[in-house]
């Protein structure tokens, strides 16, 4: 489906130069004789950013997505399997969904474009067990700590948390939550 730079918005996902990307930035200026477009799109499968001004009228193809609920299974060569709760299999790229699977989830966000898992996203929190930081100290609830993660990460966490502790944080911001 086509539609005009002006129809575009934030988390659109478009076919651009060949790629799948998404809109992460838009913004339409006016001036005396026509509008434009600014436009900063993301590559799904690289990551690489693209910016752009547009005129208003440039056409852009919209893709069809859809998203499910994903869980993890093997992977085999360079592509990651993943299954529906109903046994269906989808594959993906490994390199796409890599940075999901650094966190253990139970399940995660497949987005699919056509009919193709193109990648995979983690829920809004996500457990991991504390593998590294200093000796927990109670009764000082607002100071924090550094701890390094199972998975590699390292985070700030509050004082009373200790080595072996499992958390749950946020992995977008890496923002702890709770000890769970």
């Amino acid at each position: 489906m086509q539609q005009d730079a002006r129809d575009l918005r934030k988390g659109i996902l478009v076919r651009y130069q060949g790629s799948m990307c998404t809109v992460v930035h838009w913004n339409i200026w006016k001036s005396d004789r026509r509008s434009r477009v600014q436009m900063r799109l993301k590559d799904l499968l690289t990551g690489r950013m693209h910016e752009l001004t547009s005129q208003g009228d440039d056409k852009f193809e919209v893709l069809e997505t859809e998203t499910l609920d994903l869980s993890h299974s093997y992977r085999e060569g360079e592509e990651e399997v993943f299954y529906t709760a109903e046994g269906e299999e989808y594959r993906c790229k490994a390199d796409a969904a890599a940075d999901s699977l650094l966190w253990k989830a139970d399940s995660y966000r497949g987005l699919l474009v056509d009919g193709q898992l193109v990648t995979v996203s983690l829920p809004s929190s996500v457990y991991a067990v504390v593998a590294e930081c200093d000796p927990p100290v109670k009764g000082q609830p607002n100071l924090q700590k550094e701890a390094k993660l199972d998975n590699g990460v390292l985070i700030k966490v509050p004082l009373i948390v200790g080595p072996g502790d499992k958390v749950r944080i946020d992995p977008d911001s890496l923002e702890f939550k709770e000890r769970a």
